[in-house]
């Protein structure tokens, strides 16, 4: 997997957000809010190019102590939600 091309980590009001870049291309009512946690994943799977939820699953358990079984099926819940919303393609 990996992030569909177009799509970044912003700032906005101190709020992880995504957006496609250009304004032509946002639409406000669906961003993609991130917390911390998400947001370090989402930096990880752009670090990463080609990702899994098991890459940036340990990815996770090696900046934080989680553990591991918590954070695989976190970080496959997120994942699947960038699936749903369009971010990631397979």
């Amino acid at each position: 997997m990996k992030i569909k091309d177009g799509f970044k980590l912003r700032q906005v009001c101190g709020e992880n957000v995504i957006m496609a870049e250009g304004l032509s291309t946002v639409d406000f009512g669906k961003l993609v809010s991130l917390n911390g946690t998400a947001a370090f994943l989402w930096k990880e799977a752009i670090n990463q190019g080609e990702f899994s939820p098991e890459s940036l699953s340990e990815a996770l358990c090696n900046e934080y102590e989680v553990d591991a079984q918590k954070a695989l099926a976190d970080t496959q819940a997120m994942v699947e939600r960038w699936i749903s919303e369009g971010l990631v393609e397979k």
